[in-house]
Parts: C-alpha cells; sequence; structure tokens
C-alpha cells in the first residue's frame, strides 16, 4: 500500500531525539538541514498518486489487487528490472538532481535477505519468519527504508573485546520481549527514515568471541534509546542562487547512537551466529549496487551537460581538443551504461527465485562508475574553465553598483546574457568544484563500502575459469596443471 508524502511526513514526527550544530531539533520535517530532503522524499510518495507519473511508479499486485512501489517490488523478471530504472530516472528527472539514500537502493539489502532464508531457517526458523514478515513489510508497506551498516572505527589493530566494547554495536542482553543492544553505526537519511536494515559490524568471524557483534536485525528509527548526532548540513550555508545542489540535494549522515535500546525478538533477523553474519555481510550489495550505479550514470549526464553547455556559450565546442575531452565523458557514461544494461539482460536466477542482475558485470560497472568520478569531474572541470570558481555571487549580479559591470563583462552575444551564464557557472561550481561537490565524490566512493571491496567483489564474481582454459587450450598445457587448482580434468 502506498503512502502520501503528508503521511510519511507525520510518521517522523515521533519524538526521536535528533542533533544537529549543537542543536537539538524539534521538527525534522521542518528543520532547514533536513527539509530538502523531507520534501523530496514526501515528493517521491505523493508521485505514486499523481495521473502524470502514478503509473511508472507504482503497479497493481495481481494476489491481493493493492496498489504498490515498484522501487520495493522484489525483483523477478528483466521487466521488474526496467520499470525500477525507469521509476528511478523519473524521480531524479523530477526533482531535478541526484539524490542517493531514498529508498530504492536499500530496498536491495532486503531483496537479498530472501536468498539468505534458507541459510536463516537452519539456525532458527524463527528468523526466517521474521525475515518473511519484514519483507512484506518493507516491500510493500512502502516505508522510508534505509541501512545502518558502517562502524565508528576504533582501533582496528585490535579485536572489539580488546577495547572499548560499545565501539562497534552488540548485544549487552536479552530480557523476555528481545534483546538490549549499545553501540553506534553510520547512515545516510537516518534521521528522517522511518526503519534501517541494521547488519552486523565487520569483524573476525571466526574468532567466537565476537559473537555478541554476530547479529541483525529491523530497527524502528523512533526506538527509545536512539540518538541521531548529524553532521552539519550545507543546505543554508550559502544562497541558493550561488549554490543551487547543495541547498536541495544534500543527504545529511549520521551517527545513530544506540544507548541501550530493546529490540523485539520478531523484529531479530539474526543473533550470535556468524554463520548468517558471514551470509549477510557477503551478500548486501547484489541488488543494491544497481539503483547505486545508476546514480552515477545521472550524474556522468550531469556533468557532460554542464561541460557542454560551457564550451557552447563560448563557442569552444567545435576545437579537437575539446571534443576529445567531451568524448571521453561520453566513454565514461556510456560505459556505466552498458554495464547495467548488460547485467540486466543476462541476469540470473538467484538462490531465493529472484532475478539478480549479472554479478560479474554488475560489479565491475560498479568499479568503473566509482573509480573514475574523480578523474571525470575533473575533465569536467577543465571544459568548464576557472570561471567556475571566479565567478560573483547572485547579489552582485543584483546590486545597482554592480550589475552593469557584470551585465558587460558576463554577456558573449544575444543568446548568452549574464544572467544565464551565471546561473550556468553556479551550477557547475556546486557540481564539480564546491565543498558539498567533494563531499559528494568522496560519498560515492565509499557509500557502498571502500574501493577495495568493490574491487573484492568483482574478483569473487568473475569466472575465473574461462580465461584458464582458454589459455590452458591455446599454450597445450596438460591436465597435470589442473591440480593445482582443485579443478578436475575434462
Amino acid at each position: 500500500m502506498i503512502r502520501t508524502g503528508e503521511q510519511y511526513r507525520e510518521s517522523i514526527r515521533d519524538g526521536r531525539e535528533v542533533w544537529i550544530n549543537g542543536e537539538k531539533v524539534a521538527d525534522v520535517t521542518a528543520h532547514p538541514a533536513f527539509k530538502p530532503l523531507v520534501d523530496i522524499r514526501s515528493r517521491i510518495y505523493d508521485m505514486a498518486h499523481e495521473p502524470d507519473t502514478r503509473e511508472v511508479m507504482t503497479y497493481t499486485d495481481p494476489d491481493t489487487g493493492e496498489v504498490n512501489a515498484i522501487q520495493q517490488k522484489p525483483p523477478r523478471t528483466r521487466e521488474d528490472w526496467d520499470a525500477k530504472r525507469a521509476a528511478t530516472d523519473a524521480v531524479l528527472t523530477d526533482v531535478g538532481g541526484v539524490v542517493t539514500r531514498v529508498g530504492d537502493e536499500t530496498i536491495g539489502e532486503v531483496w537479498s535477505l530472501i536468498d539468505g532464508q534458507d541459510v536463516l531457517d537452519a539456525i532458527n526458523p524463527a528468523y526466517s519468519d521474521n525475515v518473511k514478515r519484514h519483507i512484506d513489510k518493507a516491500c510493500f508497506g512502502d516505508p522510508f527504508h534505509v541501512s545502518a551498516n558502517t562502524d565508528p572505527k576504533g582501533d582496528r589493530s585490535k579485536r572489539p573485546q580488546d577495547q572499548d566494547p560499545d565501539m562497534l554495536l552488540h548485544v549487552v542482553k536479552e530480557t523476555d520481549r528481545g534483546i538490549v543492544v549499545r553501540g553506534a553505526k553510520y547512515e545516510t537519511a537516518a534521521a528522517y527514515s522511518n526503519q534501517a536494515f541494521t547488519k552486523p559490524t565487520i569483524a573476525n568471524w571466526g574468532d567466537s568471541e565476537l559473537s555478541d557483534y554476530a547479529l541483525g536485525f529491523m530497527l524502528d528509527m523512533g526506538s527509545p534509546g536512539l540518538k541521531y548526532i548529524c553532521r552539519t548540513g550545507f543546505a543554508g550555508r550559502a544562497p541558493a542562487e550561488d549554490y543551487p545542489l547543495a541547498n536541495r540535494f544534500d543527504e545529511v549522515d549520521t551517527l545513530v547512537v544506540f544507548d541501550d535500546v530493546e529490540i523485539p525478538w520478531e523484529n531479530v533477523l539474526f543473533y550470535r551466529d556468524t554463520k548468517a553474519a558471514i551470509f549477510i555481510r557477503a551478500t548486501l550489495h547484489r541488488y543494491s549496487a544497481y539503483a547505486f550505479t545508476q546514480r552515477n550514470l545521472r550524474l556522468a549526464d550531469l556533468m557532460i551537460g554542464a561541460a557542454l553547455w560551457n564550451v557552447k556559450q563560448t563557442g569552444l565546442e567545435k576545437q579537437q581538443a575539446v571534443q576529445e575531452k567531451l568524448a571521453t565523458l561520453a566513454c565514461y557514461r556510456e560505459g556505466i551504461n552498458a554495464h547495467l544494461t548488460a547485467a540486466v539482460a543476462m541476469a540470473e536466477p538467484s538462490p531465493g527465485g529472484l532475478l539478480m542482475p549479472n554479478q560479474s558485470l554488475l560489479y565491475t560497472g560498479r568499479v568503473l562508475a566509482c573509480s573514475q568520478l574523480h578523474e571525470m569531474m575533473h575533465i569536467a572541470r577543465e571544459l568548464c574553465g576557472g570561471q567556475i570558481c571566479i565567478t560573483p555571487d547572485k547579489a552582485s549580479f543584483d546590486h545597482p553598483d554592480t550589475a552593469p559591470w557584470l551585465e558587460k563583462f558576463y554577456s558573449v552575444n544575444e543568446h548568452w546574457v549574464a544572467e544565464d551564464r551565471r546561473k550556468l557557472l553556479a551550477y557547475a561550481r556546486d557540481l564539480l568544484n564546491s565543498d558539498y561537490a567533494g563531499h559528494r565524490l568522496t560519498f560515492q566512493l565509499f557509500a557502498q563500502s571502500p574501493p577495495f571491496a568493490h574491487l573484492g567483489a568483482v574478483y569473487r564474481n568473475f569466472d575465473w575459469d574461462g580465461p584458464l582454459d582458454l589459455v590452458k587450450d591455446a599454450a597445450g598445457l596438460s591436465d597435470n596443471v589442473l591440480g593445482t587448482l582443485g579443478r578436475k580434468a575434462k
């Protein structure tokens, strides 16, 4: 069942304890740091109801007749994936920018639980029942669902129990009602979301003493004992006319403190089981990497558009050096597009009966998108030129004493007048050169685990047998060499 934007707003007015800039927030829906993203998430809910967008945003369940959000639907066909891609594109087009933690990425981690039900069922049938219930709630109840994944780092040369044990989230006691947990997690958008899939810490699971850290659960973001301590926001730091992206699309990252939070047994997905923890961490991104990588495709389009308009307004697009740089941006963009398209075209059945994007193609696409992003931003900066860092602010363009001079020096011809050039340069600056742009670059590098883990996922999912067999046959190697691989001779 789909919600409205107002129903979502009301759902997060639950008395949660949110802090930002040393201030306790009275209403997260109205605070200037959070309001832009609360408005966007509300807009996504409302798009599901409006005549012009509801068809791309929703589907009708054939069994229940209920209308549900297409982005939450467990994917079982290629058409499901095509519909999800179209819905995400519709949202990003409607809001006019890139937002990541708005639900359609993080729901993929819930789909990975579908694939883990047999693993959890073998441990404790109650866990599998809990997973099924929460899958239904997340996929068909339409909450704003996020992901509590990253830990405070602590001393990474020591085991958790050899330092402050609360550095990483763990169980401190059991009650008749559930488990009591203590520690912290980082999560983008936590302060204005409804629930989070809280995953186990990254640890040495071979050490049985770490069992209290091997847990996963669904977290109600209004639970007593939670404290949300947010980084300072970009919205409101400077006028929106000068920083149009930072003022609209800053997704506030949060340290979520668990101060002895009780998790009901029905919300516990697994507990004190290292096998479950290993499986869940290994499969977290098998679906969610698709929506995450799709954001990089939209970001590439924005960089190309900003760069191309900048060279067009000064008449440089016919120069070969400029065309080469634009072509490099286009190759980056189309490389991401090719990986996304091929991952669905060559999708494979998952252990839980879903349709899983081809894992090797999906993860290599993610590496391409993230590892080359900084280089593409630099090329786009070159094409935009130095004026993205030296152009005066909107107030100077408006003031009667300075406006005539800026009108003179920023007008190119009758097609490119000062105000359009100012808007374009301000947009390109916020996309490529501002503190918000730097934040987004780092976020993309680490939001789905650090770069080495991206490559680790590629290593685990690439078909190494194909190249090995190819060279074995081409070089005429004997079957003896197969013994070094632990493979049988054909």
